[in-house]
């Protein structure tokens, strides 16, 4: 690891105005540790933001509100968060160790970099590590890769739980920018797909700091879970996960939701297969129907085509589960 200066600041006007590409933010350093040691992150100073910023967790006016710095445990045993999101809490616990979820940050968790190997190799060509190096993984290993949403510019996917329910609940991001102006991007806009610029992973403007997360409050809270599917059960990023939440009238669906991860360069919300579920009775056909709707117009890559059918009764058993609480 190359040496760097530690700093700390006290506001977050004092962090923003710090921001810039040689410095970088450090919470709990769960991601950004391990790319420094890898050389693939080099920034000259790094900036604890663990005063500047709140972790508290509230539930004002029907809205859930997560400190950028509050960790991924206390999200996840947080009595609110258990009662009325329980979808957020799956989803964290199902995630890395208990030793990385009390030290990741909320902030941190939205901003993490893929795990592709190509990425963390720094011998190989990565338009994420590189610009305009080219992608290894479209030729290469790519099995853990995506299957919607991407381009010959890059294949990762985001390796977040946290975040695909965050998608899921329509939660909003707020951050503070250098002008010290108050920016909100709804979550289905804070990540973004490869396009032109597979090196950026989101949409959160160069000088601006997160402060919180916000989740409206929902009628999702007595039918809702998380599938993930892994290569091991401890400590490895998803195959596949679903984050699917029902609100029923009986044995009718009133309102879907459906987010998956591992499928994409962002969390991936699939907003026809919710419409499809509206209206529809409770029953596994209805799900078989719903989870061949979510991949009929998929694309895998050369060593990924095993993810149509895992993510087909992933979606199926997430719904299940649903019902079946």
């Amino acid at each position: 690891m190359r040496p760097f200066n530690f700093e700390k600041v006290n506001s977050v006007a004092e962090a923003s105005a710090m921001k810039s590409v040689n410095k970088q933010f450090i919470a709990g350093g769960t991601n950004l540790v391990d790319l420094m040691k890898k050389n693939i992150a080099q920034p000259e100073t790094l900036i604890d933001v663990h005063l500047a910023l709140t972790n508290s967790i509230d539930y004002h006016n029907n809205v859930l509100i997560i400190g950028a710095v509050a960790s991924n445990t206390k999200v996840a045993v947080d009595k609110e968060v258990i009662e009325k999101f329980p979808l957020i809490s799956k989803a964290i616990l199902a995630g890395a160790s208990p030793q990385i979820r009390n030290m990741a940050s909320s902030a941190g968790n939205l901003l993490q970099r893929t795990r592709c190997p190509y990425f963390y190799d720094i011998t190989t060509p990565c338009n994420k590590r590189k610009p305009n190096s080219g992608c290894s993984a479209v030729d290469g290993n790519n099995r853990m890769s995506a299957i919607a949403g991407y381009n010959e510019q890059c294949v990762a996917v985001h390796p977040s739980d946290f975040c695909v329910a965050l998608a899921a609940l329509d939660a909003t991001v707020t951050a503070v920018t250098k002008e010290q102006k108050e920016i909100t991007i709804p979550i289905k806009d804070f990540h973004k797909l490869p396009e032109n610029t597979p090196w950026l992973d989101n949409n959160l403007p160069q000088d601006a700091v997160i402060t919180k997360i916000e989740i409206p409050n929902n009628s999702f809270s007595k039918h809702s879970t998380y599938v993930k599917l892994r290569d091991r059960s401890s400590y490895a990023f998803a195959l596949i996960s679903v984050a699917a939440a029902l609100d029923l009238n009986g044995k009718r669906i009133k309102e879907a939701r459906l987010a998956s991860g591992g499928v994409a360069h962002k969390p991936w919300r699939w907003f026809e297969v919710e419409k499809f579920l509206e209206g529809k009775r409770v029953a596994e056909d209805v799900f078989e129907e719903a989870a061949k709707l979510a991949t009929k117009d998929l694309k895998p890559l050369s060593e990924n085509g095993y993810k149509i059918p895992m993510l087909q009764r992933a979606i199926v058993t997430a719904l299940k589960n649903c019902i079946n609480q």
